[in-house]
């Protein structure tokens, strides 16, 4: 993979409060936000901005603040990257806790969390796959939620890539229960996991192309074929007003 993509000049300050320095990345247009295809949703009218929420200004309270100086402490030890190498942006929002991370130190991170003893976040429970086609150099994003059994936490990482260079380092080495939820997301959405072994459509055919869960994918799908029979798509089979 390349190096890390650059940080945009109207990305969030990391030590704002949460809420107050939020940025915008894109504004939806109907419910699912794509172009160029039949809106079938009802609310082709529909328009709405993308925000994301800004940074957490310590001290947040709980858990939290001892999670981050656990990793903050951790990753120094070690002797790999820093904390503020490592972590784009701290965000509590809605009660979660998650850590923006620079997808080069996503392994380091995710390692140290893993096995650091006051943070053992033994279990990842997936990765998820999120596009925000307007928001430049920061287009594709993964999010693997973490669960530790010994402390009964719960943290989200989150990492990005630009959909010119769509790949992440993959975490089936640290946590093999990504293995097929990274599938899922290189299938869905065209995240290359680096370092993944069997990086393969998991629900799709193999020859098919494009990646169905992209904001810029066809809204209307395509003609289906069923025992002979051509099902024509969704926006072509009757008038939406």
């Amino acid at each position: 993979m390349t190096g890390d993509h650059p940080v945009p000049a109207d990305a969030p300050d990391p030590a704002g409060p949460a809420g107050s320095d939020a940025t915008t990345v894109g504004v939806r247009h109907g419910m699912f936000g794509v172009r160029g295809s039949g809106d079938t949703s009802g609310f082709g009218g529909l328009v709405r901005p993308v925000d994301m929420p800004g940074g957490t200004r310590p001290p947040d309270g709980g858990d939290d603040d001892e999670v981050v100086a656990a990793l903050t402490a951790a990753l120094a030890s070690r002797g790999g990257p820093t904390f503020d190498e490592a972590v784009e942006k701290v965000v509590v929002h809605g009660g979660q806790l998650t850590l923006h991370v620079r997808r080069r130190h996503l392994p380091a991170v995710a390692l140290t969390l893993r096995d650091d003893p006051a943070l053992r976040f033994e279990m990842s429970l997936g990765a998820s796959g999120v596009h925000y086609p307007d928001a430049a150099g920061h287009e594709l994003h993964v999010v693997y939620p973490l669960q530790s059994i010994t402390h009964n936490r719960r943290l989200l990482l989150e990492v990005s890539a630009p959909d010119s260079d769509p790949h992440i380092p993959s975490l089936t080495r640290i946590y093999p229960t990504t293995d097929w939820h990274e599938r899922e997301t290189y299938d869905f959405f065209g995240v290359h996991f680096d370092g993944h072994p069997s990086l393969t459509r998991i629900q799709m055919p193999d020859d098919w192309e494009g990646h169905p869960q992209r904001k810029d994918y066809p809204l209307g799908g395509i003609p289906v074929q069923y025992k002979g029979a051509t099902i024509p798509p969704p926006d072509q089979r009757r008038a939406y007003s």
